[in-house]
């Protein structure tokens, strides 16, 4: 016998729905979308870009951003000491301007922090109390591993475009020097060696023996300013 329930048509089972997303499962893609776009640094004029940094900041302003420079190494800063003494006495010396060592800004299209600048006495109007507003007459870059692309590369172009005259690029790893000369709008190199003598332009009567550079230890500076006839 057939029986009511077997006339009627089967009942139909709902397709199950898929669960809501939990609140931490909502989160989690938003952090997600967040992280996954680009960030957006923010960009200084100089002068905000000198009113964060010290005096002991290591840092260069390009482009409107903050670019981070490596602590030097004890190598580095013995030939910084060694260049600022005999070059701020021979300067003083002959009344020439002055000699200014990092951390201390040079602002051309950006605002750069050489190792060693020399800047003339007619041109003392550029220098403010933190920074020389406009090329100096002379830079000196000391390269390391981790300068070396901005010092011979963004830096050179800079530099020439800037119109500073005279462009050092010390190399102590490869025992190497090289001295470039603005002549118009490009530089031309002047020496280069790992010795020799090199007679700068911009400070008349200074010759450097490359040779100096690269002596383990440095040679006594009272023995440089003596070859120089400064004492």
């Amino acid at each position: 016998m057939t029986t009511q329930a077997a006339n009627q048509p089967a009942l139909l089972t709902p397709a199950p729905q898929p669960a809501a997303p939990s609140p931490e499962a909502i989160l989690r893609r938003r952090l997600l979308h967040v992280l996954s776009e680009p960030l957006q640094p923010e960009r200084l004029t100089y002068e905000e870009f000198l009113a964060w940094a010290d005096e002991d900041t290591l840092a260069e302003w390009v482009d409107g951003a903050i670019l981070m420079t490596s602590p030097a190494s004890n190598e580095h800063q013995d030939l910084v000491r060694f260049l600022t003494t005999i070059l701020s006495v021979f300067v003083e010396a002959h009344a020439l301007g002055v000699i200014r060592p990092a951390p201390f800004q040079m602002k051309l299209t950006h605002g750069r922090e050489p190792d060693l600048l020399f800047v003339a006495a007619q041109h003392q109007n550029r220098l403010h109390s933190s920074y020389l507003d406009g090329p100096a007459d002379l830079v000196i870059e000391i390269i390391s591993p981790e300068s070396v692309s901005r010092d011979r590369g963004e830096k050179f172009i800079e530099y020439e475009a800037g119109g500073v005259p005279e462009y050092w690029l010390l190399d102590p790893q490869r025992c190497w020097a090289e001295f470039y000369h603005l002549q118009g709008e490009r530089y031309r190199l002047a020496f280069a060696g790992g010795e020799g003598e090199y007679h700068s332009t911009v400070l008349p009567g200074f010759g450097l023996r490359v040779q100096w550079l690269w002596q383990q230890p440095l040679p006594r500076v009272l023995d440089v300013l003596r070859d120089l006839g400064l004492i």
